[in-house]
């Protein structure tokens, strides 16, 4: 039989207390899970920790499977929450979870500063903090203008990139074009750019990357990537991705209670403090320039963040897309 020595069992005994105090350490924080980029909403968090003596951990998710990773997995813990507040950079895995009843509803005092068209009627969720969907372009290459960009898509894309569909604001955008032009359309649609050679990389970032560095001369990202290009003095611009009917792609992070919230209370706090026009306000001032979506005071925002206002205004609504985006995955994953 073999046998332990003292001070093997001490270590032992003392990793076992020290699993004991985190797991119980755990249990007395909130816990989000957050698809919105570490850099920027870590610095949220703690400005809430700070005021209000909550401590909260966060799960974050990778450039690549953000959102759809943190969707799935809440949907995996469905009847044993590990979570309490879900915040998302995009809409539709979020009417996914409501769907699915892992959920709960909230109406809030940060619920009642957004307008309507970004908000669940039921409080499962509130939108807010925007970006949209825009050709990121390099002015070396390319002239910032509609004809330019259009002219650049009519030929050979092998200097045009794009993320790949199947994660965040680009399933966003394909669900969108499933929605409104129809999936035979978008199927031709996605064959024919990847036969004439279009870039698909990880994610937005990417995407930004190689259009900042003049390795690509178009691509499609969001406004929170563009702004990080132009932040650094690239030689970028940004034209607003436009439907047929001439609507935009506005998607607003949204945040939602879970069902089965251990901390209901301080989970409250935190959904309002997200949804308040103080975090709009500092979200909007980030080098993302997150668009705020409640009434803020706009002297307090800088001035391209009130050009993609005006951009916003021109959203497409997104509620009637969940069945169109679930369609649209399905066929990607195939």
């Amino acid at each position: 039989m073999k046998t332990f020595s003292l001070p093997m069992v001490i270590l032992f005994v003392l990793a076992l207390a020290a699993v004991y105090a985190w797991v119980n350490a755990s249990r007395n924080r909130l816990i989000i899970y957050c698809a919105h980029d570490a850099l920027y909403s870590e610095a949220i968090l703690e400005r809430f920790s700070d005021a209000t003596g909550i401590k909260v951990t966060a799960r974050f998710d990778n450039e690549a499977t953000k959102s759809l990773g943190l969707v799935e997995l809440l949907i995996q813990e469905k009847d044993h929450a590990r979570c309490d507040v879900f915040w998302n950079n995009e809409l539709l895995g979020m009417m996914d979870l409501q769907a699915k009843g892992v959920l709960e509803p909230y109406k809030g005092s940060g619920y009642a500063r957004i307008p309507g068209a970004f908000k669940d009627p039921a409080g499962h969720w509130t939108g807010f903090a925007a970006r949209l969907r825009v050709f990121i372009v390099n002015t070396n290459y390319l002239e910032a203008g509609e004809t330019a960009i259009q002219a650049a898509l009519a030929g050979d894309l092998s200097r045009v990139a794009m993320a790949k569909p199947m994660f965040g604001t680009t399933l966003t955008h394909y669900s969108v074009l499933w929605k409104t032009q129809g999936a035979e359309q978008v199927k031709a649609w996605h064959a024919d750019l990847r036969q004439r050679g279009l870039q698909e990389v990880p994610g937005n970032g990417p995407v930004k990357n190689l259009v900042a560095r003049g390795l690509c001369d178009l691509g499609y990202t969001d406004t929170d990537d563009y702004s990080l290009a132009f932040a650094d003095g690239k030689p970028v611009a940004a034209l607003p991705v436009r439907l047929d009917n001439g609507q935009t792609i506005c998607i607003p992070n949204t945040v939602a209670l879970i069902k089965g919230t251990r901390h209901r209370a301080e989970a409250e706090q935190l959904v309002d403090f997200l949804l308040s026009a103080e975090c709009e306000t500092l979200l909007a001032n980030a080098r993302s320039r997150q668009v705020p979506l409640g009434e803020v005071d706009e002297t307090r925002i800088p001035e391209e963040v009130r050009r993609f206002k005006s951009w916003a205004a021109d959203g497409i609504g997104l509620q009637q897309v969940l069945d169109a985006r679930n369609a649209c995955l399905d066929w990607l994953k195939e």
